[in-house]
């Protein structure tokens, strides 16, 4: 009698997505260091509501100054539509960032068209900063711009 064996062979599902943007957080040497807090979203050039990607802020800060009250620092995401994103929000809220490169998938449910990125940053007795990026869904070429102070380089790739 022959036996016969059945593997099984399983795939981990990899989401889908559109391209990546890498933010990389400049190291600053000051006396008393506080990561900043950053937004990234992307805006359809012919118009339309923002959609955020990203979130960094002190998502556990509790009390009578939780994190989310110097969200309004980002004062470009937050008129755009920060202020009205129910947070922390899945997939999106994050903890600060130290300094280094960081990498953010822009998911394959942004339909196609042109798009602007705007990544912006804002950090506790420092500075506030705004980097934008012409975004085409489906991506197909790199892109980068550069901050000064709060932001180092914002590039964009395809997948």
């Amino acid at each position: 009698m022959k036996k016969t064996i059945a593997i099984a062979v399983s795939m981990a599902a990899t989401p889908a997505i559109a391209g990546t943007v890498t933010v990389t957080i400049p190291r600053i040497n000051v006396a008393e260091y506080h990561m900043p807090y950053v937004a990234v979203w992307i805006e359809p050039k012919a118009g339309g509501p923002a959609r955020t990607l990203a979130l960094w802020y002190d998502v556990d800060k509790r009390g009578a100054e939780p994190g989310t009250k110097w969200l309004a620092d980002l004062r470009t995401w937050w008129r755009k539509g920060g202020r009205s994103l129910n947070l922390p929000a899945d997939g999106v809220s994050g903890a600060t960032r130290a300094p280094g490169a960081h990498r953010i998938a822009i998911p394959a449910s942004v339909k196609p068209g042109s798009y602007t990125l705007f990544v912006e940053a804002a950090r506790e007795d420092g500075g506030r900063e705004l980097v934008s990026l012409p975004l085409d869904i489906p991506t197909r070429a790199a892109a980068k711009a550069s901050g000064k102070t709060e932001l180092g380089a914002v590039s964009l790739s395809p997948r």
